[in-house]
């Protein structure tokens, strides 16, 4: 039997499970000044996955760079739904 695809599934619906509070988190506490550590996430994940020989491993660092780089978009949606206000504003900060 083979378990590299239910690896690699099981290991991405982790990955986006992580990364939907880690961007409403990140908004909240940084505004959307975190997008860069996102980004640079994403592009040590790219870097990271084309240097790794191992296919399962190369795959799940695949999906958390472009789960990075979805999350770069998510930030600036997450601040239009927080003015909406849909989710609640921070309020130490005063950059809405």
């Amino acid at each position: 039997m083979n378990y590299t695809g239910l690896i690699i599934g099981a290991a991405t619906f982790l990955i986006i499970g992580f990364f939907h509070p880690l961007v409403i988190k990140g908004e909240y506490y940084f505004g959307t000044k975190c997008w860069w550590g996102f980004a640079m996430l994403g592009v040590v994940g790219v870097i990271s996955s084309l240097l790794i020989s191992n296919s399962i491993i190369s795959t799940i660092l695949g999906v958390i760079a472009f789960s990075s780089f979805w999350g770069i978009g998510e930030l600036f949606t997450q601040r239009k739904r927080v003015q909406k206000g849909w989710f609640p504003k921070n309020p130490k900060r005063n950059d809405y």
